[in-house]
């Protein structure tokens, strides 16, 4: 059955080329920033921050700037967290 409309796909708006896997490098920067909180928090902390920051200023993703707060909170929290336990 044809429409007037012919056969055009149906996507999400956006950039094209763009798939639902546009977020990755934000998402894993968060799960970095979080896992910072409990262990090696200058090791994982830091690498989620330039994740995150890659993510904004490169891949212009949506989560970046959540994924930015979320490695330094993780950074500076594990580091007072290892501080006040040690």
């Amino acid at each position: 059955m044809t429409t007037q409309y012919g056969n055009h796909s149906t996507g999400q708006p956006g950039a094209p080329g763009r798939t639902s896997a546009g977020n990755v490098l934000s998402i894993i920067a968060i799960v970095l920033g979080v896992i910072s909180l409990l262990f090696l928090p200058i090791v994982f902390g830091v690498i989620g921050l330039v994740l995150a920051i890659i993510a904004k200023t490169v891949r212009h993703e949506r989560l970046a700037v959540i994924a930015m707060v979320v490695s330094a909170v993780g950074l500076i929290g594990g580091m007072l967290l290892g501080a006040l336990l040690a």
